[in-house]
């Protein structure tokens, strides 16, 4: 199997949970080793790699894919200078900063015949995924309104310091927002236009802590939040048509168990306990149906996979470029939309 060399540009949480984890386990990858500004930890769980000093050494070495794992106010200037000296590109979410910035990147892959995918993972969550499947299958009906929650209760401040800082990347509009308007575009496409409440619920917080956002589609609505202050959690995925309704907590346990050093596979992981499951209320051949829905399983895997193949054969990539385009069109419009308290067209 042909080989992919592939460095990371930090091994802090995300290299070491979200990345590191599948190219090692991956066939198709060969991980070479990881930018390290201070701490020196890579070698602690890959002794064999390189710990690079800048990231004008890993871009000089025998590298063919380099994962922008960095604070999102860096991804654009990163990843520009990956594209540049010839490197495919994985660029977590945000994607960037600006719409502007996330054309011109695809614009700059285009050109030089490379691929640029983001890294929206949260496709492969396993709750997602039966949401995904519920949806396809049409058990609901013409769909009138569907409501998407990224919520925790932490009312701390985060200890790293971009995240709490006024930067061109901060706030959670651009940490947790990403995920569930990534989700609602891949299962509905872009809206005609956007509502959003953008605010500061913290004490002493700096940057946006809670985000209600409004997709607005011709025949249904889509509603989007995320916030720091819900103890009692509502159901992630709230689905209603014009036969029925699906709800569904979140209940994906890739992050946990990264986080817990287990390592994935392709027969057991991303499998959630049965308590997890979802509730369908519809009607189906005439018949109220009230059940349990078994949950399929999720596999961050698959993006990888996705990637390798788009590198290897020249496929699409899992989460293209363009699709990154699109969140930041939801992201503008909503800060606009905030800031000037009326919707705002795309």
């Amino acid at each position: 199997m042909q080989k992919i060399k592939t460095a990371l540009l930090s091994y802090g949480m995300s290299g070491k949970v979200f990345h590191a984890p599948f190219l090692s386990f991956h066939a198709g990858f060969e991980l070479i080793g990881s930018w390290e500004r201070s701490k020196k930890l890579i070698n602690h769980d890959f002794p064999e790699v390189k710990s690079y000093a800048t990231i004008e050494e890993l871009l000089e070495d025998d590298v063919d894919l380099v994962v922008v794992n960095t604070p999102v106010e860096t991804h654009y200037d990163y990843a520009k200078k990956v594209l540049l000296a010839g490197k495919h590109a994985i660029v977590e979410k945000a994607f960037t900063t600006t719409v502007a910035q996330a054309q011109e990147l695809s614009a700059l892959a285009k050109e030089k015949g490379l691929k640029l995918a983001v890294f929206q993972n949260r496709r492969w969550d396993s709750d997602f995924k039966t949401v995904q499947k519920i949806i396809s299958d049409e058990v609901l009906g013409e769909i009138v309104e569907a409501e998407f929650h990224f919520d925790r209760y932490n009312p701390s401040l985060s200890p790293k310091r971009h995240k709490e800082t006024v930067n061109s990347g901060s706030g959670i509009l651009k940490d947790f927002g990403p995920h569930i308007i990534d989700q609602a575009l891949y299962l509905f496409g872009l809206p005609n236009s956007v509502f959003a409440d953008i605010r500061i619920t913290r004490e002493h917080s700096l940057v946006d802590d809670y985000i209600d956002i409004v997709m607005y589609y011709a025949a249904f609505r889509v509603r989007l939040k995320a916030g720091f202050f819900v103890r009692e959690a509502n159901p992630a995925y709230v689905i209603h048509g014009k036969k029925g309704s699906f709800l569904k907590h979140r209940g994906d346990i890739q992050e946990d168990e990264l986080k817990l050093g287990k390592k994935p596979n392709l027969t057991t992981w991303g499998t959630e306990p049965l308590e997890k499951e979802g509730l369908l209320h519809t009607e189906i051949n005439g018949e109220i149906v009230k059940k349990s829905i078994s949950t399929l399983e999720g596999n961050y895997y698959t993006f990888f996979d996705g990637v390798y193949n788009s590198i290897i054969n020249n496929s699409l990539e899992p989460v293209t470029a363009k699709d990154g385009v699109h969140v930041m069109q939801i992201i503008e419009a909503s800060i606009q939309s905030s800031s000037q308290k009326k919707v705002v067209d795309l």
